[in-house]
Parts: C-alpha cells; structure tokens; sequence
C-alpha cells in the first residue's frame, strides 16, 4: 500500500537504507567527510574498524565505532559520488 504522506527513510546512517551520502566527489575530501560526520553526531567513541561493502551495485563505507561503555554501532556511507575518484 502506498501512503501519499509516506517520507523518505531518515538519513541516520544505521543501514544501507538510510546510508548517510557523501556529496563530496574526490576520494580524499569524501573520507574525511565521513569521519567529520561522526564526530559531528558521536561522542565518547573509538573507530573499531572500516569496511567497504557492495549493496545493491552500490559502493558502502562501513565504518564500526564502539563507545566507551561497550556498546558498538556500524554506520553506512554511501560513497558512489566518490568511490574510485582521487
């Protein structure tokens, strides 16, 4: 069923669906942005690790942060502007 006031998935960066994009188009400046972001939106976390993934013949950054109380959190970017690009 379609919902003329359904919205667009909030861009929250907890799954490809709602994978934060990156407008930047250089691979260098695009990077950054990513982790400009979190900083922007986190506190009190340490970078656990970054991945890349392929969704939908999309490219992901995956990036894993795990705050200091344990709990871990995955966040999706999506660099398709980027990706490839110096």
């Amino acid at each position: 069923i379609y919902s003329a006031t359904a919205s667009k998935p909030v861009a929250d960066g907890l799954s490809h669906a709602t994978a934060i994009v990156i407008a930047e188009t250089a691979e260098t400046t695009g990077v950054h942005d990513e982790y400009l972001w979190i900083k922007e939106h986190y506190t009190d976390y340490e970078v656990e690790l970054q991945s890349l993934e392929s969704y939908y013949k999309k490219p992901f950054d995956v990036i894993r942060i795990k705050f200091s109380d344990g709990r871990e959190l995955n966040l999706y970017f999506d660099i398709s502007r980027f990706f490839g690009k110096s």
